[in-house]
């Protein structure tokens, strides 16, 4: 089924070209694409262990297709390539990562999930990973009709979206412009994009916090930051970001490698360039106006009471903008990554509400 147009925002129409050979230098202004063809399978057996080329680069391949329980391959949508990590069988729950990482951040909810009777799927967000690095198509209406892409490409109906941050962003406006393709919602560490926008603009406290996003506004410089000393800047974010359950050093390695592959760090930082200057725009008004439609799907929202960069007071407000059953659930002495600070408490809250027939309000 192909989206309608009037769904597509009109300044950011998706890159169709055929994505520059991964072989040549990084070229900033028009990103290259993932090496491997689309429709592929990779064995995650098959993946070479992460590491740099012989070049001294990081491969895009070594970097992102992690060995596990799970498989690798690329599906088409919305005028690009996505790498997806999948297992198991069952209605499919698709889960989207969040800035600084990549689909890696949800390795112990894949088997978790998949053993629960569900086919897991993680993708990595455009720009991101080993998905399609375009020139074009960072705003947050094309990012959610890549998501929902995706759900049409892997033969499903619908799908149960689990986002964390800009991908709990991204999945909010996805049960906005397409409530039939998604079944369940699931945000953690983000708001509404409504209420996110609000709290920047007129919380102080939630301001200073995101502070990240307004620094993000200058040209090509955080880019130079986010690589500069093999991506260090990517590992004291994590860190600063985690509660007392820091991450281990060689999750925040893989991390750190991820973003080192050429033109991540512009992609990643482009959507959240294009939420802030889009504030006084056109597009952006019609944005925030589409978005005052509600939620009509199920919604669980989960949140670290010590998460640092996204307030607690700014992210439970957006029950006002869901018409479904929803719940809210606080994880005590966990900061922005509860998935992986505490994954066995994450992993059973979602699963627990996933199978409950009438989740409460």
């Amino acid at each position: 089924m192909t989206a309608p147009d009037s769904d597509r925002p009109d300044s950011t129409p998706p890159d169709r070209s055929t994505p520059p050979d991964r072989s040549t230098p990084p070229d900033r202004s028009t990103p290259p694409g993932p090496s491997v063809p689309s429709g592929s399978s990779v064995p995650s057996g098959s993946s070479a262990s992460p590491g740099p080329s012989a070049h001294g680069a990081t491969t895009p391949a070594s970097a992102v297709r992690l060995d596990g329980p799970w498989t690798h391959r690329d599906v088409a949508a919305n005028g690009a390539r996505f790498h997806i990590a999948e297992m198991g069988d069952g209605p499919l729950v698709l889960l989207l990562h969040g800035f600084p990482q990549f689909w890696w951040t949800w390795r112990h909810q894949l088997p978790a999930l998949a053993e629960a009777g569900y086919r897991a799927v993680a993708m990595d967000l455009r720009g991101v990973g080993g998905s399609d690095r375009t020139p074009r198509g960072y705003d947050p209406a094309n990012l959610a009709l890549d998501i929902t892409g995706v759900v049409r490409s892997l033969g499903e109906p619908d799908a149960a979206l689990v986002g964390h941050d800009l991908g709990g962003y991204l999945a909010w406006t996805a049960a906005v412009m397409r409530p039939k393709l998604v079944r369940r919602l699931a945000v953690t560490s983000m708001p509404h994009p409504r209420r996110w926008r609000s709290a920047m603009l007129s919380d102080f406290a939630q301001s200073r916090a995101g502070s990240y996003i307004w620094g993000f506004q200058r040209p090509w410089l955080p880019e130079r930051q986010l690589v500069a000393d093999d991506a260090a800047l990517v590992g004291r974010l994590i860190r600063d970001w985690s509660g007392p359950k820091l991450a281990d050093d060689e999750a925040v390695e893989v991390y750190r490698r991820a973003m080192t592959i050429p033109s991540t760090a512009h992609c990643s930082i482009e959507p959240y360039r294009w939420m802030v200057r889009s504030m006084a725009r056109p597009d952006g008004v019609q944005f925030n106006r589409r978005m005052k439609r509600p939620v009509r799907v199920p919604t669980l929202q989960l949140h670290g009471s010590l998460d640092p960069a996204m307030r607690t007071r700014s992210t439970a407000g957006s029950a006002e903008y869901v018409e479904a059953p929803y719940r809210w659930r606080l994880f005590d002495g966990l900061g922005h990554f509860p998935h992986e600070e505490d994954p066995v408490s994450f992993s059973s809250e979602l699963i627990h509400w996933l199978k409950d027939p009438e989740p409460d309000r």
